[in-house]
């Protein structure tokens, strides 16, 4: 969109800081001094179980709840000091889409056109602007209250638009949408990220992947993580772990894949299966041991009959951080209800410590540092 209030768009500014916000109802914490910083032309993701303290960080940081302590600039206006300001630089969805059901989608829109004072000369092509973004102009004359869940959802993506804001923030954008509406939404949000900065916020980790460049993971009031997507998918996928069949004595096999070279681990999954057994390996990272691997058994004669990667996902990490925040003694043990954790948890909370303890670690000057550095290149 082009028309209508002119944005902002410096590329060595925050057009977001978070600073130190606390939100608290009664003796009930929402959200603890959570402080981040967005900066110009990205896709955030704001992730964390339900109830977590997303909505409530989005709400403040749109103005429609006010912090216990904390301040909140947008685009370098204060939310609570400078609202009409700072709400200017702002396009909200909150998870249930404010919609007048008994308007047409033209209709809506010229009213939030006017609400948000857009001058009278720009409102219908900043509509029209709107409609065909979002994809919804074939749809633009009937009621709201008959369109789908997924149109319903694009005129509340459209409402965002009006005023052509710099800042879009999305909360559950894609709550009870069928699979096809989800990947639309997705399309649509990544799209709009070519040209604003959008921070949606999520419980579903594959939609975060999927979709934004940054991911701040935020469990019990505080932010436990926050790293580029791409940093932690890479992370995740240098963890290497298979499962293997093989024919031959359990003991001696097993024996010969603690002492590989380039396996870390080795341990038997199942009893026996005719002749063979079920084991689980992890390699280090970086190295492939499958070719290796394969050779060795060959020249012991025993027939690798089975081989299966077993990718560590981001839910699996993404459960392990929520874990080790909610509560540290059932994090890192290695017993769990009195038996030795699967290899596969130890191996995912030691890359979710990998993830936080980075995180827990970072100066202010380091954050910003990584930012620039990242922008740069």
């Amino acid at each position: 969109m082009r028309g209508g209030s002119k944005s902002i768009r410096t590329e060595d500014k925050h057009l977001i800081e978070v600073q130190n916000l606390t939100k608290v109802y009664g003796s009930k914490t929402a959200v603890e001094n959570v402080s981040f910083k967005i900066r110009n032309g990205r896709i955030y993701g704001l992730l964390g179980p339900n109830g977590a303290g997303k909505s409530t960080t989005m709400n403040i940081m749109t103005g429609c709840l006010s912090p216990t302590e904390g301040t909140v600039l947008i685009n370098g206006y204060d939310i609570c000091d400078q609202p009409i300001e700072a709400k200017r630089q702002i396009g909200y969805l909150p998870e249930q889409p404010p919609l007048f059901t008994d308007m047409t989608p033209a209709e809506y829109l010229t009213f939030v056109a006017e609400a948000k004072g857009v001058s009278d000369e720009l409102i219908d092509r900043q509509v029209k602007e709107a409609m065909t973004v979002t994809d919804i102009l074939s749809v633009k004359d009937r009621l709201i209250r008959n369109l789908s869940k997924g149109y319903r959802q694009r005129v509340g993506i459209a409402q965002a638009l009006i005023g052509n804001p710099p800042v879009l923030i999305f909360d559950e954008p894609t709550v009870g949408l069928d699979p096809k509406q989800i990947i639309e939404i997705r399309t649509l949000i990544k799209r709009l990220g070519e040209s604003h900065t959008v921070i949606l916020s999520s419980h579903i980790l594959s939609e975060v992947q999927a979709v934004c460049d940054r991911i701040i993971i935020i469990n019990q009031g505080k932010i436990v993580a926050d790293e580029l997507t791409e940093n932690i998918t890479r992370v995740v996928e240098s963890n290497r772990r298979f499962q293997l069949k093989i024919c031959g004595p359990q003991k001696e096999v097993l024996a010969a894949l603690k002492s590989k070279p380039g396996i870390l681990h080795a341990e038997l999954l199942s009893g026996r299966d005719g002749d063979a057994y079920t084991f689980l390996i992890e390699s280090e990272v970086g190295v492939d041991v499958r070719k290796s691997l394969f050779y060795t058994l060959a020249e012991k004669n025993w027939p690798l009959i089975g081989m299966e990667a077993l990718g560590m996902s981001l839910e699996d990490i993404f459960v392990a951080i929520v874990d080790q925040t909610e509560s540290s003694g059932r994090y890192g043990y290695e017993r769990k209800g009195g038996q030795r954790a699967p290899r596969r948890v130890r191996a995912e909370h030691e890359v979710a410590k990998t993830i936080t303890e980075k995180k827990k670690g970072a100066a202010e000057e380091e954050f910003s540092a990584l930012f620039s550095d990242d922008d740069e290149k």
